[in-house]
């Protein structure tokens, strides 16, 4: 199972990937308490601990690759997620997002996740 999407920011790619990897910004866009070490190996957790992984590649203002769960997934269950930055323009970045390995009944769930608990928030924080 896969999620592929393309989202553009009116942003450059440093406040993205900031956004992505310092807990107090991911904490004010997304108005939940998040822990998150963006060096390799280093663990993350978000939503209150809704989410929670290990950071596998960081890139600044490039590439983010972690390895990926849901609390309400079975022990030891993980999947994969890939955050690529390009800044098109001064003002213009594209993320390319690619999520696999999850389990394929949270597919629906995954999706519409993405849209409300990342893309919208992080719209709205980072173009204000």
């Amino acid at each position: 199972m896969s999620i592929h999407e393309e989202i553009y920011f009116k942003c450059k790619s440093q406040r993205v990937f900031g956004a992505l990897t310092k807990a107090e910004q991911f904490g004010e866009l997304s108005g939940a308490p998040a822990e998150i070490n963006p060096e390799s190996g280093g663990k993350f957790s978000c939503f209150g601990g809704m989410i929670s992984g290990l950071t596998i590649e960081s890139v600044p203002d490039k590439r983010l690759v972690q390895a990926w769960r849901a609390g309400n997934w079975a022990p030891g269950v993980y999947s994969i997620v890939k955050f690529e930055l390009d800044e098109i323009s001064d003002t213009e970045t594209k993320l390319v997002f690619d999520h696999t390995g999850f389990p394929e009944e949270h597919k629906a769930h995954l999706e519409q996740g993405w849209h409300e608990r990342y893309w919208e928030p992080m719209k709205k924080y980072l173009e204000a």
